[in-house]
């Protein structure tokens, strides 16, 4: 894995502060720039230029020259760009990992993986390029009708604070390879990765092919609802998701919506105590706090091995510790920033107050060097009920609850009783136990034995308000394509 400890924040920021758009930095029209945040120790890591609506429509038309080029490259050589792109990244993993560290509050260790999935998107849809194909549909002589895909023009991706590199950069990949433009909109609280990318790679492009717009809520609403915009895809929140479709429908634009998640790890008495406990822990994905729309945050024990999971998850937890983030033995990072922490200790709480038991954490680290940084230590809480907040509400935090089960008709009652369907973990060794549980949870995305892994070429995306559309397949390469039918009728004399 690679290294980032012996990085500096001054060998890591990049070199511009301002937006990227048509091939060159440029200043805020008329907004200005903001400081953006080190959520671990509250202090300002540079300002960055914030975007204008002048600067949008700037950006916009910019895009547009951008994708007239780019959709004209031959499928071939964008691939070899994009996987040019890839081999960028990971050559700088280091870097880009503490910086993203620094500026989301995530252990850099961490951050480093998520540079390398990066750029296995690149590289998986640099492969699909080709696979992009129409149909002929027979209608006899005389005739030849065919479908074709044509990209379908700009593309806007907003996304959110939790993985900034990786969906900054990854999300790019399906639709640069299928011909379009991309105006991406960063995290506002954790945009300084993106600027380093542009750097990195923004010459490989044609001006104006990929842009980056840091900005707030109005720069997406604007990007939404913009004629000119012909798609918007969003990885956030669900009233974030329910504003972006209402902007969009505007212009009656398609949509991509990864959004929040209540999901369900699910445990059968004949499966291993131990490995639940791992997966449970794993599924939670503490290090980065729980901020992670696939957290598995509610776990359903079986009776008869309830406790026996209990003493292992207690025994094993301990080693998820808050500490600096882009010290690479860090094993726990930040919350973004102090809503979101004020959120999370305000739902722990309301644990304790409608009778759950905090069986472990759930207090800030007594560490003078976290005192600073928004640092809270994993919440575990047993005796949970699916009525109480923190079984029903996403909270985007460290935040684990168990619920005990026996009658395996209510307890999936219980696992769909909320209003996501994003992910679904079972463990059992039995086959049809397993199947009849995939089968009943309502959940887009589910593993059995296994959390947490998303596969290449499988469509992730969720059930009911977790989201519209499917990502990381061929699904999804094909979602950034508009399919025309062509009819072509010959001459009948001239056929022999």
């Amino acid at each position: 894995m690679d290294q980032v400890r012996e990085l500096t924040l001054g060998e890591v920021l990049p070199g511009h502060d301002g937006l990227f758009y048509g091939g060159r930095w440029r200043k805020s029209a008329s907004t200005g720039s903001a400081p953006t945040f080190n959520p671990a120790t509250g202090k300002p890591l540079a300002e960055v230029a914030v975007a204008s609506p002048e600067d949008v429509d700037e950006c916009i038309a910019e895009a547009g020259d951008g994708f007239r080029e780019w959709s004209r490259t031959k499928p071939a050589e964008r691939a070899d760009i994009m996987r040019e792109m890839a081999t960028i990244f990971r050559a700088n993993a280091p870097e880009l990992a503490y910086l993203d560290s620094a500026n989301s509050g995530n252990p850099a260790r961490d951050m480093v993986n998520d540079v390398h999935m990066a750029a296995s998107w690149f590289d998986f849809y640099a492969g699909l390029v080709t696979e992009m194909k129409g149909h002929s549909i027979p209608f006899g002589p005389g005739s030849v009708t065919y479908s074709m895909r044509e990209p379908r023009g700009i593309v806007a991706r907003i996304v959110a604070f939790n993985h900034p590199f990786m969906f900054s950069a990854g999300k790019m990949a399906a639709p640069l390879a299928a011909g379009n433009s991309v105006i991406v909109k960063p995290p506002e609280q954790a945009p300084l990765s993106s600027l380093r990318m542009a750097e990195l790679v923004g010459h490989l492009l044609p001006a104006g092919a990929m842009n980056i717009l840091n900005g707030g809520r109005d720069v997406g609403q604007t990007l939404s609802e913009h004629p000119d915009i012909a798609m918007v895809t969003l990885v956030g929140s669900v009233p974030t998701g329910k504003a972006i479709m209402q902007s969009a429908s505007s212009t009656l634009k398609p949509i991509i919506l990864e959004l929040g998640g209540k999901n369900a790890l699910v445990a059968f008495p004949d499966a291993s105590p131990a490995k639940v406990a791992e997966a449970a822990i794993a599924g939670m994905n503490f290090g980065w706090c729980g901020q992670s729309c696939g957290s598995t945050s509610r776990l359903f024990l079986h009776d008869d091995i309830h406790d026996a999971v209990m003493a292992e998850i207690l025994d094993r937890i301990a080693r998820f510790e808050p500490g600096i983030p882009t010290e690479f033995s860090t094993t726990m990072g930040s919350i973004i920033n102090a809503r979101q922490y004020e959120r999370v200790l305000g739902y722990i709480e309301k644990g304790k107050a409608q009778g759950a038991t905090l069986a472990y954490g759930g207090v800030k680290p007594e560490d003078p060097a976290l005192e600073n940084g928004f640092f809270v230590y994993p919440a575990v809480f047993t005796g949970v009920t699916q009525d109480m907040a923190i079984a029903s509400e996403e909270i985007f935090g460290p935040v684990l609850s168990v619920l005990r089960w026996r009658d395996e008709a209510e307890m999936y009652r219980n696992v769909n009783a909320v209003d996501y369907g994003l992910t679904c973990s079972i463990w059992t060794n039995d086959l049809h136990r397993a199947h009849r549980a995939a089968s009943s949870v309502e959940a887009g995305y589910v593993w059995v034995n296994r959390v947490g892994t998303h596969f290449l070429g499988a469509p992730f995306g969720g059930y009911k308000q977790s989201g519209i559309g499917k990502e990381n397949c061929l699904q999804e390469l094909l979602s950034f394509t508009r399919e025309k039918n062509v009819h072509i009728e010959f001459d009948e004399e001239m056929i022999a």
